[in-house]
């Protein structure tokens, strides 16, 4: 495991609200991770989720929240700012990612 001081991904108040709000419902250990993978209609997709820490992670904490990343995925996701919207309209996390050269129209999609 790798730890940084700088952090690769911003979170914002809402997300951070939301995230401890799931983190404190989880019966196991598992920390949050944040990442990326193959799939979607723009190439890669994003993943925000609960895990074990593994082997190359990069280790980083926001506001008491420990949070990890693949370094194999830091280069697509430095910079990035995840925001959590909880309207009636529009809820769940959004991503806004200076490294995507283009996004789907739901926002969970992208390519570099």
């Amino acid at each position: 495991m790798v730890e940084v001081t700088q952090m690769p991904v911003q979170f914002t108040p809402s997300a951070i609200a939301e995230l401890k709000r799931i983190a404190s419902e989880s019966q196991d250990q598992k920390i949050l991770r944040v990442g990326v993978k193959g799939g979607g209609c723009s190439g890669m997709t994003y993943v925000l989720e609960q895990d074990f820490k593994q082997e190359g992670d990069i280790e980083f904490e926001i506001d008491g929240l420990p949070v990890l990343l693949n370094a194999a995925h830091e280069m697509y996701l430095h910079g990035m700012t995840v925001e959590f919207e909880g309207g009636l309209n529009s809820r769940g996390f959004t991503f806004k990612n200076p490294n995507a050269s283009s996004t789907c129209g739901c926002g969970t999609s992208f390519a570099v």
